[in-house]
C-alpha cells in the first residue's frame, strides 16, 4: 500500500492506496491537482477523459473514506457520507481513514494528491 497526502480546501487528510492498475495509473500522476464536484451529497467526484485502467471492477457498496474509479465516466471518485447504495463497475483505490464530516458542508473542491512520506 501507498500512504497519499490529500489536501481539500486546506484540510489535510491522509489515504491508503491499494496495490491495482489504477491506483498505479493515479500515483504517477502525481503530484495531481484537481477540481472534484460534490455529487449527490455523497462524492466528490472527477472526470477525467480518458478511461484509466481497471482490471478489478466488481459491483459493491462503499464505506465513508474509499477512493475509488467508476469506470462507465472514468470518474475518480472520495465518498464522504453512506447512502447505502450498491455500484456497477466500480474499481477501490483507497481509504481515507481520518474524518471527511467537513465534506457535508462544502460545494466544489479543489483537492491536491500528492505520494506520502
Amino acid at each position: 500500500m501507498q500512504t497519499v497526502k490529500i489536501n481539500l480546501n486546506g484540510h489535510q487528510v491522509t489515504a491508503r492506496f491499494e496495490e491495482n492498475s489504477t491506483s498505479q495509473a493515479l500515483l504517477a500522476l502525481m503530484p495531481l491537482p484537481l477540481t472534484m464536484l460534490n455529487l449527490y451529497s455523497r462524492e466528490l467526484t472527477y472526470r477525467f477523459k480518458q478511461a484509466l485502467p481497471a482490471t478489478e471492477l466488481k459491483t459493491s457498496g462503499y464505506a465513508v473514506g474509499d477512493i475509488a474509479y467508476w469506470a462507465p465516466r472514468h470518474s475518480f471518485v472520495i465518498f464522504y457520507k453512506q447512502t447505502g447504495e450498491i455500484i456497477g463497475s466500480l474499481q477501490k483505490i483507497g481509504h481515507i481513514s481520518d474524518s471527511l464530516d467537513f465534506l457535508k458542508q462544502t460545494g466544489d473542491v479543489r483537492v491536491t494528491f500528492k505520494r506520502g512520506v
